[in-house]
């Protein structure tokens, strides 16, 4: 059996910037991070092995004067809701969900009706719209029914979803309302865009492959989506231990790819796991 690395895997550079933060902050263990910093049960496992605390959501209450906004961002609302209450409030916001945002704002300052195409209880979602007082987020194709009767239609998208499905959402809004005016600003990150024209790639050349990362990270379930949308069969695992050796029976070639909040040692005992199973062992290239 052979094994195939994804061209782009790993954390990227927002994730990892939100991580350093929490970690080099000043008295970590007065610091609750508003929500999971990042999707990945191993980032915060390390968190609160540093001291951090950790609460469930952003409206939580906090148990420390310092809180932290994870990458994913918040609204200006809640953000000086937090520092009303007299809370110390640290950004770990990624600097790509902040661009999503001054789009969405200049569009509505612009007078373009504000349209979300994302997961709409997703805390990035929550936040791109928490300022606006009427918007639409748009899931699936039966939901563009509520654009209906807006003369002009300002369109961005959470940063981690697939950029043809954002594209051809947009395409059939400008089908169904021809008489709108309708402004799209690609707002998906590039490292959600390499991650998965890297995937589409690698699912052409494996029949299984294996995707790194959290249960509840966007990102890395539309991975999977991807590579089964090419034909291989896609398994998400979060670490070495999620993996079934069954999977790989009768297998030739297996593709490994990962989340873009998946710690590179993880990947790495993933990697080794699958050299193993194929019965040769090799570092993982840096």
């Amino acid at each position: 059996m052979r094994v195939v690395l994804a061209d782009s895997y790993g954390m990227c550079f927002g994730v990892r910037d939100a991580i350093e933060m929490a970690l080099t902050a000043h008295r970590p263990q007065e610091l609750t991070v508003l929500g999971e910093l990042v999707h990945n049960a191993e980032v915060l496992r390390r968190l609160r092995e540093a001291g951090l605390r950790i609460a469930p959501s952003l409206h939580a209450p906090a148990e420390t004067p310092r809180v932290m906004i994870t990458a994913h961002g918040a609204s200006n609302a809640a953000i000086a809701d937090l520092r009303a209450q007299g809370l110390q409030v640290e950004e770990a916001t990624c600097p790509l969900v902040r661009h999503a945002h001054r789009m969405l704002e200049r569009l509505v300052a612009r007078g373009y009706f504000p349209v979300v195409i994302g997961k709409r209880d997703h805390v990035e979602v929550l936040g791109l719209v928490g300022d606006l007082d009427e918007y639409e987020v748009i899931e699936k194709a039966d939901e563009i029914s509520r654009l209906a009767g807006r003369a002009r239609l300002g369109i961005v998208s959470q940063t981690t979803q697939p950029l043809e499905q954002v594209q051809a959402m947009v395409a059939q809004i400008r089908r169904t309302y021809p008489q709108s005016e309708v402004r799209f600003v690609d707002t998906v990150c590039a490292p959600t865009k390499e991650r998965q024209q890297a995937a589409r790639r690698l699912a052409a050349e494996c029949g299984v492959v294996i995707v790194i990362g959290g249960r509840s990270s966007n990102n890395t379930r539309q991975l999977v989506r991807t590579c089964e949308a090419e034909g291989a069969r896609a398994y998400q695992v979060e670490s070495v231990l999620d993996l079934h050796p069954d999977w790989l029976l009768d297998v030739d070639t297996v593709g490994l790819t990962a989340g873009t909040s998946t710690p590179d040692e993880v990947i790495n005992e993933v990697y080794q796991a699958l050299l193993r199973f194929a019965g040769r062992e090799m570092p993982l290239a840096a």
